[in-house]
Order: structure tokens, then sequence, then C-alpha cells
């Protein structure tokens, strides 16, 4: 083998494990870092909750007979829109026709009962004053006047009770709204006040929207507005999502809130009320009313791309303090669109890092510092 070629190789090996074995060149300070950021200001932000319910009818009549009979028509469409004192059924009329005339009858012979006791009891007055006829003869004369008066009473009563029966015998619509299926056809057998409705009308512009809270929820919501943390917002409008996040197209109005909480759950009603002039909304739909719980008068909005977790679970966020890398953690209360209200740990003129976040960690110094907005151009 060649004693040069041998010389050369073996200086290349002392020199590559000399190099292996060897001091490693020290790291100088690490470059500046270039990041993105957004100067906190303090603005009003308004807080709402989502709250899920049902709908109901804003008016619901179940209608049922007032008096016993059969069926002898049906006056509407099923699932038609009826208007209210509309005749909706008509109930046979025959027997109470029949104790109409009766009453009639019983009122003119009581009222000619009356007139021969009033006429028998003024004789009887001019009578006893002359002595021509006893005090007791009076006396039962004018007795007998005093109940006929009585009797005509009792029959202007009977008859006034047969005229509002056979009234009955039409049922009439106690309320503007959509029918429901009949529960009876023509022919049937219906007694008064009975269990099951001949059917049901409902009203559905407006429609209600039943939502339900917690107790402790309400609690501090009114701590809140207390202490000035949140103002309180009466006027505000309310939202509708449909079970498939569609966005309800009708703003609502809060109508109350009950006064009592279910001691079952905890929590209690509150009542929302939404226009539905095409009957979008229907009885018993699941959805999801956003409420408007008040407005932070000097809220500071982070955006959620900011803002991390250590691994205590606490909301962490970078900041640029004194040229450098600052990690804070802050306390965070709910997000508000794409941002989260930061409720301590920051305060306004705070330089928040957005972009450049995996370029960095603590203690290292800042170099180019640019503001960028708070939602990322969806353009790249």
């Amino acid at each position: 083998m060649n004693p040069w070629r041998n010389h050369l190789v073996t200086g290349l090996l002392i020199g590559f494990l000399s190099a292996c074995g060897g001091e490693k060149p020290q790291q100088g300070p690490p470059p500046a870092a270039e990041v993105g950021v957004i100067t906190l200001k303090t603005q009003p932000v308004t807080l709402s909750v989502q709250l899920a319910g049902r709908t109901r009818a804003s008016l619901q009549a179940e209608v049922r007979p007032q008096i016993s009979g059969i069926v002898l028509e049906r006056n509407f469409a099923e699932g038609a829109m009826v208007q209210e004192g509309q005749q909706l059924y008509l109930i046979d009329p025959a027997p109470f026709e029949a104790d109409l005339d009766r009453a009639k009858a019983d009122l003119a012979k009581a009222r000619a009962n009356l007139k021969t006791a009033k006429n028998r009891a003024d004789r009887y007055a001019n009578l006893v004053a002359a002595r021509a006829v006893s005090q007791q003869d009076y006396d039962d004369a004018l007795a007998n006047f005093q109940q006929a008066q009585a009797d005509v009473a009792t029959a202007q009563a009977a008859m006034e009770t047969a005229v509002i029966n056979l009234d009955y015998t039409k049922v009439y619509a106690p309320i503007t709204g959509l029918a429901g299926r009949s529960t009876v056809t023509v022919g049937a057998l219906v007694t008064a006040n009975q269990g099951d409705p001949l059917v049901t009308l409902q009203q559905f512009d407006p429609m209600f929207v039943d939502v339900t809270e917690s107790s402790r929820a309400l609690n501090q919501l009114r701590r809140d507005w207390a202490s000035g943390a949140l103002i309180k917002q009466d006027s505000a409008k309310v939202k509708l999502y449909f079970d498939d996040n569609d966005l309800y197209e009708h703003e609502g109005t809060f109508e109350f809130a009950d006064i009592n909480v279910d001691t079952g759950t905890g929590t209690f009603t509150i009542r929302t009320a939404f226009p539905n002039p095409d009957s979008v909304l229907l009885p018993g739909m699941f959805v999801r009313a956003e409420l408007v719980r008040g407005v932070v008068p000097e809220g500071l909005l982070v955006p959620a791309r900011g803002v991390t977790r250590n691994a205590k679970g606490d909301a962490t966020v970078m900041v640029v303090n004194n040229d450098k890398v600052e990690q804070r953690v802050v306390q965070v209360e709910q997000m508000v669109g794409q941002d989260w209200l930061v409720r301590q740990g920051l305060a306004a003129g705070d330089k928040v890092i957005l972009e450049g976040l995996q370029f960095i960690r603590p203690g290292v110094p800042v170099g180019t510092v640019r503001e960028v907005k708070s939602s990322p151009d969806p353009k790249g």
C-alpha cells in the first residue's frame, strides 16, 4: 500500500476524532424574533348566552261542548285558519228548542198568576182598611202576590237558561287560530264538559319560545348588574337558532322570567316571543334562543388564536414587554365571536402576540413588531 496514502488517511481520521471529541463551539444569543401583535384597547362588549328550549303557541284553546247531544255538522276544515266567533260544530238543537218552548210557557203562566195575585192583593188592601176583610185574609193575599212575583223570576231564569243551552248547540271558535284534528265526526255523541276536546285551536303568530336557565346563573347575573360589571339591556333583541344552527330570520323580544324555581332541577323558565308570519315555527320545535346578558362597559377582547393553555390548564398569552417575550396567565370569561373576553391578566395597551408564536419562547428578545388584524386574512 502506498505510504503517503496511509499517512493521509491516518491524518484525516485523527482530525475527525479530534473534532468529535473536542469542545463544541459556543452558540451566540438567539436572533431577535419577528412577531405580529395586536394592541389591546377597551371597548363595550355585549355578552349573550344561548339557552335551549321549545316553541309554544302564544294562544291555545281546547274546544269542548257545554251541553250533551249528537253532532249534526262540522263547519271547518282541519288544519285551516278559523276566526274568533266562527261556528265550528252544530249539536242537535231539537231537545233544547223544546226546553225553550216549555220555559216560555211556564213564564207566561207565571205572569198570568202574578196579575191575578196582584189584583187580589190590591183589593184586599182597600177592604182591610174598611174592615171588610180580616187582616189575615189580606196577609194571605199579599203573600200570594209575592209568591207569584218569585214564580215569574224563576220562570224568567229558566227561559234564559234554555236560551243559553240552545245557543250552546252552536260551538264557536273562542280565538283566531289554526284548527287541529277534529276528535269527533258527524253523528257522534258528545257530553257537557267532556275530558277530550272536540278540536284544539292554536295561534302561531307570535310564537312563544320557553327556555330554561339555572338559578345560580341568575344570581351571578344579578350580582354583575349590581356591581356595574354588566350594564342591563332591557330592550335587547333575542336571536333564535334551529337545531341545525340555522339563524331564524326574525328577532324576538324578552317577555318575562318565571318567579318560581323548579325544585327538582334548580332552573327557572324564561319566555321570549318571535314574529311568525309565515308559520315557519311550529309548536314543540327544539330551538336555541340567544339572550343578551348585558354590556361590559370596558371589555378587553383577545383573538382566540393568541390564547393557549399551559400544563395546569390555565389560559396564557404571549405579550411583548420591554422588547422581550413575556408569558401571561389570564382569566378568560367567555367567547365573543372569535375572541376571548379577558377578565384579568391584561390591560389596555398590552401587545399580545398573534403571529410568530412558533418561533418564540418566554424571555427571548423581539426584533420587529408589527400590528396585525385580529382576524386572519382568509386569503392568507
